[in-house]
């Protein structure tokens, strides 16, 4: 019978390496969403003001991380930084950094889009009230902002969770790393365990991601009634 290299996942501590590399891919997203969750909402209301300079300012920021890939600003952040200021950073910090700008981008973006969506007799009605301009958005138009936020932010922290996966190409041992260095330390013994530590790797994202997608969708249908 051929060895399928399956045997290759329970040997000694591979699968407790791989999910050691799953909770730095976890961490890593999880962080860098939050971050970006926070400056995203500030970004998005100031892309709302009628300031030309800084809509300008924060038009050119959003093309620039749109149109750069993941990768280079990896490449830009974790070597460009290192070559140019003599300073060393952490290829977790460097990521961080990246999906932080990245994550910032997206977030606000979706919040300028979800707060110029909110009729405009909101913001009449509530001046009518006597509210100030603070008090409009604090008790008026933040809350509603969140509600339609709150399934795409979910699903912003998703795709930060499979966009983690480029920073093994920064020298990050997180999980695809770790699948990688089981697989050469296998590859004369069970030449075929690439298969199964790959497949292992998808179910692993899979259990992570599905969940959370899930979620979103249910609190989008749920607030859409």
């Amino acid at each position: 019978m051929p060895d399928l290299g399956i045997r290759v996942l329970f040997e000694g501590n591979n699968l407790i390496r791989l999910l050691g590399g799953l909770w730095v891919t976890v961490k890593i997203s999880l962080l860098s969403a939050s971050i970006s969750i926070v400056l995203g909402i500030a970004l998005g209301m100031l892309m709302t003001l009628r300031n030309p300079v800084t809509k300008c300012l924060t038009r050119i920021y959003l093309e620039f991380i749109r149109i750069m890939p993941q990768l280079v600003l990896l490449f830009l952040v974790y070597f460009g930084a290192a070559k140019t200021f003599n300073v060393h950073i952490s290829g977790e910090i460097a990521a961080i950094l990246v999906f932080v700008l990245w994550g910032t981008a997206e977030m606000g973006d979706l919040v300028r889009g979800a707060i110029i969506s909110i009729p405009k007799h909101q913001y009449e009605s509530s001046a009518a009230l006597g509210l100030t301009r603070f008090q409009i958005y604090r008790y008026v138009i933040i809350p509603q902002t969140v509600r339609r936020l709150l399934p795409l932010a979910i699903n912003l922290v998703t795709r930060m969770i499979k966009t983690t996966s480029l920073i093994v190409l920064i020298g990050v041992v997180e999980m695809l790393k770790v699948g990688q260095q089981i697989i050469e330390a296998n590859r004369y013994t069970a030449p075929s365990a690439a298969l199964w530590i790959y497949a292992a790797i998808f179910f692993f994202y899979f259990a992570v991601c599905f969940p959370i997608s899930k979620l979103a969708g249910m609190l989008e249908k749920r607030w859409q009634n």
